[in-house]
């Protein structure tokens, strides 16, 4: 199964990778995890190599954070909360989960972005934050290029150690690889049927 799943990622190609690493940035059930783990068996089994996923995925990374950005950026509050709140279930987040985001970006400043970038949560929340409080464009772009670049280089290289230490004990990654992308979208359905405005609980 390893070889399938390096041979999948394979034939979606470079473009496949800029692709799912941007969707992972814009919709909440697409993993990164899954997608740089993919990538790393590809890697493994010679059919990708580790410098040109590394800054494609970053490229992906940083254009799905900057969809988010621009449309903080070009809204506005009194445009973006109305959005919010016909449309949460779907993003299954609501307009207090965007004024916390916001208050901790305020309260930390600019670096929140490289930071947040490369950590397991808020890494693509905060770029709304971000355009809501017109960031410099360059300095965001900048930050998240850094922070997604150190981000996927964590994920390639974990799971290379990954495939070097558990390698031969069958198809142990791709169930791993699988387990996480089905636990995310697993995760997505449960918050989206469950979801209810705060008001409403």
């Amino acid at each position: 199964m390893d070889a399938a799943i390096a041979s999948l990622v394979a034939q979606l190609g470079m473009i496949g990778i800029f692709v799912l690493m941007a969707a992972e940035n814009i919709f909440p059930p697409m993993p990164s995890e899954a997608i740089m783990g993919s990538a790393a068996l590809a890697i493994h089994h010679g059919t990708m190599q580790f410098w040109p996923v590394l800054i494609v995925g970053t490229i992906g990374t940083v254009a799905g954070n900057y969809f988010w950005f621009r449309i903080g950026q070009k809204w506005g509050y009194e445009r973006l909360e109305p959005f919010v709140a016909r449309w949460g279930r779907w993003l299954t987040l609501e307009w207090q989960d965007i004024e916390k985001a916001s208050n901790f970006f305020r309260k930390h400043g600019h670096w929140v972005v490289l930071v947040s970038r490369t950590a397991p949560f808020m890494r693509t929340m905060i770029s709304l934050p971000a355009g809501l409080a017109y960031m410099n464009t360059w300095v965001f772009l900048l930050f998240t290029a850094i922070g997604a670049a150190i981000w996927n280089a964590i994920l390639l290289l974990g799971t290379q150690w990954l495939i070097g230490r558990f390698g031969n004990s069958g198809n142990i990654i791709s169930y791993l690889l699988i387990a996480v992308t089905v636990l995310a979208v697993a995760g997505y359905i449960w918050r989206f049927f469950t979801w209810k405005p705060r008001a409403e609980r």
